[in-house]
Parts: structure tokens; sequence; C-alpha cells
């Protein structure tokens, strides 16, 4: 028997290979399939079936591209109009050398959610794992909001039977397999844990102490953000997402062709902040690479073709592949020799306003600017700098008409990447006087200045 979690960091992805008797299942592929193929070819297996354990929101699903590539069968839950794919129901079961996949009907995060039992017949009849999809997470429970406000109830309901009628009853012992890890966006607090099991989750998830009307009146009250780019990766997941055959070789640009075609393209600087406010191409738009992944989907559009901007080669390949994943196949290319090309050949730049946390505390109270506060709202509510403002960092461009544009704007966040990130949005959208503070609220606090703690001043 094979079992391989594949991470996909940034998105906190988990898809999952299985093989036994020459044949392997992926579970939840992601767009970039070398991975699976790869693993099929060096272990002499045949990728027979696919499985999606519901029609993913937040990042394209690979199972067209796996099946284009290996003649793989792709299934998923009958009760959802996909445009591609062999529908499922409850107990029907797939064989794979001696390992059997029994099919349960999970809904509560979608109405066509599954969930993949696995057994191992060698050994015996009792469940091995499951594959749980955004059903349930270490420490969570997928959420219940995709079908509006007025379907929450119903959705949590699924979902507490779901889980306390079909999932639980196989077996404390039982290995518990979601699609996503700590980070993600479908699930409001995962804990930073990459396997559970049944039992554990039945002591430690704080939503399943709750009663079944306390957890579908939690879950059906629960706000968690919703990414613009959601609407686009429902749009692919349901009528099939473009083969690419395999990740694409981007095109250099010469700072003197980008120059000419700056007005055409939409500028991805990957570098680090401090790197992004020495100095930076005017328009460009600063999202450190680590945080592509999160945030491209709320600030970057699918039609203008988009052109990295770095240094020294850093994580170009990451970029790219993330990039993919969530379905931005408009890429282009890159900056041909970084920054350093830009202005070692006399192009025209622009800095970012960078400001300590020593100089924000000596100036705190003079009135002067406005304060920005771009962190998810759990974590202001842990506490804040007082006399900030608050919009979370990927609500900026739908809020855009609540910052001042006559006034100095100061933004801070975590640690300085997503601050650096708005900073230059709100750069490229006009406002002229913009600067984001250095270590954000991680210095601050190093430096024990005072927050404030007040869930009714938020």
């Amino acid at each position: 028997m094979i079992f391989r979690m594949i991470k996909s960091e940034g998105l906190a992805h988990h898809s999952y290979f299985l093989a036994d008797g020459g044949k392997a299942a992926v579970i939840d592929p992601r767009r970039d399939v070398e991975v699976y193929l790869d693993l099929a070819r060096e272990n002499d297996l045949q990728i027979s079936y696919i499985f999606e354990t519901h029609r993913n929101e937040d990042y394209v699903i690979g199972s067209l591209e796996l099946q284009k590539a290996s003649g793989g069968e792709i299934f998923h839950g009958e009760h959802f109009d996909f445009a591609y794919g062999t529908p499922v129901k409850e107990k029907d079961k797939f064989r794979l050398g001696t390992m059997e996949l029994e099919i349960l009907e999970t809904p509560g995060h979608t109405k066509e959610s599954i969930s993949l039992v696995l057994r191992d017949l060698s050994v015996g009849s009792d469940v091995q794992m499951v594959f749980t999809g955004d059903v349930i997470f270490t420490g969570e429970t997928g959420r219940v909001d995709f079908y509006g406000i007025k379907s929450r109830p119903n959705m949590a309901e699924l979902l507490y039977d779901s889980l306390f009628a079909k999932i639980f009853p196989l077996g404390e012992h039982v290995i518990l397999c979601p699609a996503h890890g700590a980070g993600s966006v479908c699930g409001a607090d995962i804990r930073e844990q990459e396997y559970t099991t049944t039992g554990y989750e039945i002591k430690t998830n704080p939503q399943l102490q709750l009663s079944k009307e306390e957890f579908i009146r939690q879950k059906s009250e629960e706000e968690l953000y919703y990414p613009p780019y959601f609407r686009k990766m429902e749009e692919l997941n349901q009528y099939g997402a473009p083969i690419v055959g395999r990740v694409p070789t981007l095109r250099p640009l010469s700072p003197s062709e980008l120059e000419q075609q700056m007005n055409d393209f939409q500028i991805l600087d990957i570098r680090k902040p401090t790197s992004f406010g020495g100095g930076h191409i005017k328009g460009s738009l600063n999202m450190w690479w680590g945080s592509v992944p999160v945030f491209a989907g709320w600030f970057l559009n699918y039609q203008d073709p988009i052109i990295i901007v770095d240094d020294h080669h850093c994580a170009r390949d990451a970029v790219q592949r993330s990039l993919l994943r969530i379905g931005f196949d408009n890429l282009y290319g890159y900056l041909s020799g970084g920054f350093s090309s830009w202005y070692t050949q006399a192009h025209e730049t622009e800095a970012l306003k960078l400001q300590t946390v020593q100089e924000l505390r000596k100036r705190q109270f003079d009135g002067d600017f406005y304060l920005l506060d771009v962190r998810k709202l759990v974590d202001r509510e842990k506490g804040f700098i007082e006399g900030s403002n608050h919009i979370y960092a990927g609500l900026v461009p739908q809020q855009l008409n609540d910052i001042p544009k006559n006034q100095e704007i100061v933004i801070y966040c975590d640690s300085g990447n997503k601050s650096t990130m708005v900073a230059s949005y709100l750069l490229r959208k006009g406002f002229q006087n913009v600067g984001s503070v250095l270590g954000s609220m991680e210095a601050w606090m190093e430096a024990s200045y005072p927050v404030v703690v007040d869930h009714q001043g938020l």
C-alpha cells in the first residue's frame, strides 16, 4: 500500500495519493499534476480513479488535467450538475488491490460533498481512514455559507448529521484526512496539525462539544471571508478548467519592453516589503511571494496579463504554480534581470514610506493621519493600536471609499507584509501619501507598547 499527502503551501490544500495492486487513486488533485504522475511512474502504477470530495471554492481542481495525462476516471457527488465526470452515491465501492474505498454522502459544507472510507481488506473490515474533504478539519468543521444566509441553518444541520451519523460511528480510531490544513480560508481556525482521528476530534474540537441546536446556531452565525476569486473557482470547477498540459514557460521582458507596455500589464512585485519600500516600479502591486496564494485572488484580475518582478529569480516558480492553482492563466512573463535591471538602466522608480513602531508611537495621538489596521478581525479582537481604523486587507478594494484620500494613510498588519501590499494598492489607486509600519503589530508588541482590547469598539 502506498499513501501520500501532497501539500500545496499557501492555499493549505491537501490532496492524497493511494495505491495498491498496480492501481492508484488521487483525491482532490491540484492543477499542476506532475507530482501524481511522477509517483505513478516511479512505482509502476496506473492512475485509475480521480475523486473530488466536492466542488472546491478556493482552488482549481486538477481532475480534468490529471485525466488527460493518465486516463483515470473522475468521480464526484451526484447532487450537483457537474459538466464532466461520473456521479457516485452512498455505498459505492472501488478496489485498489486489497484496499477498498467506499463512498459516504456527507453534505453540509456543500450539498454534493462526499467522504471516502478506506479499508485494507487484507487486514480486516475495520475502517482505517476517511477522506473528508471540507466537512471536518483538525479543530474545526466546514463552513456552511455558500448558499446564502437563509440556507445556513439547513446546511449546518446537514453538516452535524454528516459528522455524527456518518463519520464518527466509523470508530474513534479512524484517521481523518481533510482537504485543508491551518491557514485555509475554508475554516475559521484550523489547527496546526496535519492528521487527526475521529476520537481526538470528539474530545478536543470545541464545535463538537455543542448540542445540535448550539452547533446549528454557531455555524449559522459564523462570519468568514469570501474572496472574490471564489466565484471564478466555482465556475471552473463546475464546468471544467482549461487544460494547460504543463506549467507554461514564462516570457522574459527587458526593462524597455516592460516600460513600453506598462499600461497593459498587472505588475506583481514579489519582493520583501523592505525591498519594495526602498524602490519599485510605479503602479506595481507588492505581494511578498509567500502571500501570493492567499491574496492574489483579492487584488488581481483574470483579464489583464501579469508580469512578475523579483530579485535573483526568487521564488518565481513557486509564484507561477500558486497563480496557476487559482486559475490565473493570464500570467504572461517576468522582468528580465529582476528589479535591479530596471534601476540600473535608469528607468523611473518610486519609494514607499516605511516607518518604525517607535516613530508611530511618537505621533500616535497627533491626529494628523489615518491609521489603518488591515489584519483579520479575529486578530484585531486580541488587541489593536488605539486610534486605528479596521479594514481587512482583502476587503480594501471593496471598501476603498471608506479611506480618506486627503489624509496621510499609515497602515499596519501582523508583521508588515499585508500592510505594504495594501499601501502599494492604494498608491496604484491614486492615493498620494501612504506609508507602512515596519514589523507592524509584531514589533509594536515587542516594544511593549499598549494595545486596546475592546470588542465593542471594533
